[in-house]
C-alpha cells in the first residue's frame, strides 16, 4: 500500500460482471478527471492458448482435473505482485493485453490467444486500477492484497455467476453449454480455495441475488435483470461509511447488518458512484498530499 501511488482493485469470478463495474470506476475517473492506468488479470496468465491447452492436457493425463485460470499455477501471481509493489513505490510499471477474440486482434495487432509485449503505463498517472481474477490473494507466498489500498469485490450468488457465464461464453465465444460446464467444474477446486478466500479481504463486496427461479443456472433462458435482482453491498470495515446518508439516497435500500446494506438492482451504478467516488476522492488527494 502507498499513500503516494494508490492501487484500487476489483476482483471477481469468470461471469461476475466485474467489467461492468470497470465501466462505472471509468465514468468517475473522466467526471473527476483523475488519470488511471489500467491492468487486467488476464495480462498474468502464464500461458497463452495453445500452451494453456498443451498443460490441461498434461495435468489431465497425469491425473490432475483441477487445474485452471483459477489455480495459482496457471498465473504469474509473483509478477502481478510485483508490478503492484513496484507502482505503489514509483508510480511506474508494465502490463500486457491478452488477446481474447478476432475484434481485440484487430485493436492491438496481435492474433487471438496470444499476448501483447509488456508495454510501460502511460506517465504521471493519479492511481493504478487492476480488474480479475486475483486482485486481493494472500497465500504463504504471495500478497497480493496487501499492496491495494482499495479491494472491491463482485460477488454474484453462485447461480447468477454461472447463468452469466453460460450466456456469455456461448454468445461470444461460440461455446456449448456442455462445454461451459466442464469449465465450471474443472475450476471448482480453485474457485473454492483461491477465488472465495479473497472476498474475506476485499474492502467492499457487491453481490448481486436475484428475485427469480434460478435453480438450475443450466437450462436457464435469461440472465436475471437488474429489475429482477437486489444487491447486497457488505463493507468490511463500517466505520465512517454514513448509512443513513445512503438509505436516504437510493430508494428502496435498507440495512439488514450493521455492515451490509440491501439496495434495488438497478440502483447499483448510482449506490458504487455514490460510495466510490468519495473514496476514490480521498485516495487522490491523500496522494497529492504526500
Amino acid at each position: 500500500m502507498s499513500k503516494k501511488h494508490p492501487i484500487i482493485s476489483v476482483t471477481g469470478s469468470s461471469g461476475a460482471g466485474t467489467t461492468t463495474i470497470k465501466n462505472t470506476f471509468d465514468q468517475i475517473f473522466r467526471r473527476e478527471k483523475i488519470t488511471a492506468v489500467s491492468i487486467e488479470g488476464d495480462a498474468f496468465h502464464r500461458f497463452d492458448r495453445a500452451a494453456m491447452k498443451a498443460e490441461l492436457a498434461r495435468r489431465t493425463e497425469a491425473g490432475d482435473h483441477t487445474f485452471s485460470h483459477f489455480s495459482v499455477e496457471a498465473n504469474e501471481l509473483e509478477r502481478l505482485e510485483q508490478v503492484f509493489r513496484h507502482y505503489g513505490q514509483t508510480g511506474t510499471g508494465q502490463t500486457r493485453h491478452y488477446v481474447h477474440d478476432d475484434r481485440e486482434a484487430e485493436r492491438y495487432g496481435t492474433p487471438p490467444g496470444h499476448f501483447t509485449a509488456w508495454e510501460d503505463f502511460a506517465a504521471d498517472s493519479d492511481l493504478l486500477f487492476y480488474e480479475g481474477l486475483h486482485g486481493a490473494v494472500r497465500t504463504d507466498g504471495i500478497d497480493i492484497a496487501g499492496q491495494a489500498d482499495l479491494k472491491i469485490g463482485v460477488v454474484p450468488v453462485i447461480n447468477l455467476e454461472w447463468i452469466q457465464k453460460i450466456h456469455r461464453d456461448k454468445a461470444s465465444r461460440g461455446y456449448s453449454t456442455e462445454a461451459v460446464t466442464d469449465v465450471i467444474l474443472r475450476r471448482m477446486h480453485a474457485y473454492v480455495h483461491v477465488i472465495c478466500p479473497q472476498f474475506t479481504q476485499t474492502d467492499i463486496n457487491f453481490q448481486r441475488v436475484p428475485v427469480v427461479d434460478t435453480s438450475n443456472p443450466f437450462i436457464a433462458r435469461w440472465i436475471p435483470t437488474p429489475d429482477e435482482s437486489l444487491v447486497v453491498i457488505r463493507f468490511k470495515s463500517p466505520s465512517g461509511i454514513d448509512f443513513p446518508y445512503l438509505t436516504s439516497m437510493i430508494q428502496g435500500s435498507w440495512m439488514s447488518r450493521a455492515n451490509s446494506i440491501v439496495i434495488p438492482g438497478p440502483k447499483m451504478d448510482l449506490a458504487m458512484q455514490l460510495i466510490l467516488t468519495p473514496m476514490i476522492l480521498r485516495l487522490v488527494g491523500e496522494s497529492k498530499r504526500a
